[in-house]
């Protein structure tokens, strides 16, 4: 089996990530959304659901899955109980991408994931992207996106993840989605270079 080339993408909140999975889905290439798995399995997945159950009590779920309120609770301000609750969940996501990656056949794969670097995931990929875009426009994003935020609660979510300038740092490739730069000529140059990469 020929081994193929897994691309991550990451980026802060409200930078873009999903829009430029969809491009890059829109040219036949697999998306592995690691956020939106991590969201199915702790509800589907009996490892996590009984390790988090042990841990943060039998609250934590309700009849139709995982009591999210109850856990942001828990762990939104408390640095050591979110580290509980990401080495709970972040082995098990692990596995779940390692079984899908065996099932695609494409030149490559994308795993789309906000925690790429904090959650140590970037380790079996053999490229990272970094969507990048300004602050006061991501933030803005956001509150257009999710009605239910406010402001101050975006910025803290920010101030919470790796900085721009960490991630930039730490990633091969980066996507400028500034709203002044185009960012589908961005993919498709990055597209063509991962398809020669492996052919």
């Amino acid at each position: 089996m020929n081994k193929l080339l897994q691309v991550g993408i990451t980026g802060g909140i409200g930078s873009g990530k999903s829009l430029v999975c969809k491009i890059f889905s829109s040219l036949g290439i697999p998306i592995y959304d690691a956020d939106s798995r991590a969201k199915w399995l702790t509800s589907n997945n009996e490892t996590i659901k009984a390790s988090i159950i042990a841990h943060f009590g039998a609250e934590a779920y309700t009849g139709v899955g995982l009591n999210r309120e109850y856990i942001a609770g828990r762990v939104f301000n408390n640095k050591q109980e979110l580290e509980v609750l990401n080495g709970i969940i972040h082995p098990e996501v692990g596995k779940d991408y390692k079984l899908w990656v065996e099932s695609q056949s494409s030149a490559y794969v994308i795993k789309e994931a906000a925690l790429m670097f904090e959650s140590g995931s970037y380790k079996v990929l053999d490229k990272v992207i970094n969507v990048t875009a300004p602050v006061p426009l991501r933030i803005q994003r956001v509150l257009k996106r999710d009605a239910f935020r406010t402001e101050k609660e975006i910025q803290a979510i920010i101030d919470k993840q790796l900085s721009d300038e960490e991630r930039i740092k730490r990633s091969d490739y980066i996507i400028n989605n500034d709203e002044q730069e185009m960012l589908i000529p961005q993919v498709l140059k990055l597209h063509e270079e991962f398809k020669s990469s492996v052919t």
